[in-house]
């Protein structure tokens, strides 16, 4: 008599898959956020394990904040095209032209205005759940969530009232208007999901990897340097985020350890090639991945206060 035993990212892989199908199975309108990050390329390759040889059974989505880096959006599209998903792809510049909302005279970072866009986009469509790729050991906020994390009509979160999970029992039901997040990547750790990056042969942003790139220093760490403003007739989109007199850009060799946007990636700098390297990298690391986000930094609740207002 023989047993089939599961590695540990087996089992994460089979826990993940059986919540991607359960969520096709329970909702009519589900999508997948998909911003060309670690976590959402992993997840790709979780829902192709979950549903070929049929097509995905949901359309990605995306909220751009205007402040991408450009390789991050190259590798989205590339990759949605290669899937032969669709790609919906909604905009901060979009409700700041709209006037839906009003960007600050002194806030630089737009993290905050993609809460609208993405309530927009779910009101748009009609979705009535949204997978993401959130993971628990990130931050304290999102160590808090669920696998199935309820949104109330208004699309906020609250903390102190979740579903219970007992024996991966899922409650899905939601009323019109309301919305669930689905995070099947919650049992995950960052070291998880490189090596799982691995086993699989995952391409990912070159970004990840060392690579020569202007920075400097602000709020702790190093920023970097946004690409020129070369349209006079419109305002420079990066306004706030260029380097002051006093912050000296410097040449350094980099990469990003989790990609937000210019604004609020941290860059570390790093000589990794290989993911053997970074997987190296992390394991060493007494700095948690997050710490490089100038957006949580800003406040220890940041996080947390976002995702009740409606944020991933």
């Amino acid at each position: 008599m023989s047993s089939y035993h599961l590695d540990h990212l087996q089992y994460l892989e089979t826990e993940a898959i059986h919540v991607m199908r359960e969520v096709a199975a329970e909702f009519e309108r589900p999508a997948l956020l998909f911003s060309g990050g670690k976590d959402s390329i992993c997840l790709l390759r979780l829902a192709e394990k979950a549903f070929r040889p049929s097509d995905i059974p949901m359309p990605f989505l995306n909220v751009e904040t205007g402040h991408e880096f450009p390789e991050l959006i190259e590798f989205r599209d590339r990759r949605a095209k290669e899937l032969g998903a669709k790609l919906i792809v909604r905009t901060v510049e979009e409700v700041i032209a709209n006037g839906t909302v009003i960007l600050s005279k002194n806030e630089v970072s737009r993290n905050k205005l993609q809460i609208p866009v993405l309530l927009g986009a779910i009101e748009e469509f009609q979705f009535d759940c949204a997978i993401g790729g959130a993971r628990r050991d990130e931050e304290k906020a999102r160590a808090k969530e669920r696998f199935f994390s309820f949104r109330d009509s208004f699309g906020q979160w609250d903390p102190k009232n979740q579903r219970p999970e007992i024996w991966n029992l899922y409650n899905a039901k939601v009323n019109p208007g309301e919305n669930m997040r689905v995070f099947p990547l919650s049992n995950w750790t960052e070291m998880d999901v490189w090596e799982y990056i691995k086993k699989e042969k995952l391409e990912v942003p070159k970004i990840y990897f060392s690579h020569e790139r202007e920075c400097f220093r602000r709020g702790g760490q190093w920023l970097p340097v946004p690409p020129p403003h070369t349209d006079a007739t419109k305002p420079d989109p990066f306004a706030g985020a260029r380097p002051k007199p006093n912050e000296p850009v410097k040449k350094m060799i980099v990469r990003v350890r989790t990609i937000a946007d210019m604004i609020s990636t941290g860059m570390i700098e790093s000589k990794t090639d290989t993911i053997d390297d970074i997987i190296a990298e992390v394991a060493a690391a007494r700095v948690t991945e997050r710490g490089t986000r100038a957006d949580d930094k800003a406040s220890e609740a940041a996080m947390e206060d976002r995702k009740k207002a409606g944020y991933f």
